[in-house]
């Protein structure tokens, strides 16, 4: 199973803690949510894991080369910030003929038992599974509408006057019709440009699991209290300190290190 980390952003609502560190490689209670990330993968069957490179890439490339990653990491420079679906499209060729795929945003901060919901979009012929969670103010999120059956029927990011409180999380699977609905501009967004476009053929998976935005300084702050740790857990999750009920109805320039291989976006 492969996965796209997207890790190229900037960190800007981070500063000026990413003014020297790498989003990715802020520390949660001592460890770098980037090795964070790689061994949640490796725990839920995830092999090879493809990372986009943008702002601080050497340090990233510095901190693999000393780490032996749990997974295969291919990392890609993007020497122009492509956005989150232009990433996947330009990296299509490296899903080859594989039928499913993860799709994952590195500043989430996550224990979530990834293989419950790989077993469910598995077990379905929706083009994508979104897991879904509910915070108290979705007008700053991309907000999911459902059926009975769970099925997404509408999709609006940031949206003035939200219709829902299930958002996205930012952790999608996704089989490769996905990079058809992709536009052809730069950035292109997930979000804004791809998951609308896919209504009617998504499926939500709303999650209970402990999963906090680090995007923000508050964010940030709260996950040193509140992080329970890597083991899997059933701690609501507490961005925005969110309340989650039962699911509804469903309503460069360094050797390369064991296990790392790279490449260009231009």
């Amino acid at each position: 199973m492969k996965a796209f980390l997207l890790a190229g952003g900037h960190g800007t609502r981070l500063r000026p803690i990413t003014d020297s560190v790498p989003k990715c490689l802020v520390p949660i209670r001592g460890q770098p949510l980037l090795d964070i990330w790689l061994d949640l993968c490796a725990r839920s069957g995830i092999t090879d894991v493809l990372i986009n490179l943008h702002a601080h890439a050497l340090e990233i490339e510095r901190h693999l080369a000393r780490k032996r990653s749990p997974v295969k990491v291919h990392l890609i420079h993007e020497e122009q910030l492509l956005g989150s679906a232009g990433t996947l499209v330009a990296n299509r060729d490296w899903i080859g003929s594989d039928p499913v795929f993860w799709i994952l945003y590195s500043d989430v901060l996550t224990n979530m038992n990834l293989r419950r919901m790989s077993e469910f979009h598995s077990a379905r012929q929706d083009a994508a599974t979104l897991a879904l969670y509910q915070v108290p103010d979705p007008s700053r999120c991309g907000v999911a509408i459902t059926d009975a059956a769970g099925l997404i029927t509408a999709f609006e990011e940031k949206p003035q006057a939200p219709r829902s409180n299930w958002v996205f999380t930012g952790l999608m699977m996704a089989r490769p019709a996905v990079f058809d609905v992709i536009p052809d501009c730069v950035p292109a967004d997930i979000g804004l440009h791809v998951l609308p476009r896919l209504v009617g053929k998504m499926r939500a998976f709303p999650i209970a699991d402990y999963l906090l935005d680090i995007g923000t300084l508050p964010n940030y702050q709260k996950a040193q209290i509140t992080w329970p740790g890597s083991g899997e857990s059933t701690v609501p999750s507490v961005q925005e300190d969110a309340q989650m009920p039962a699911p509804p109805q469903p309503a460069g320039g360094f050797p390369q290190a064991s296990g790392i291989s790279y490449g260009e976006n231009s």
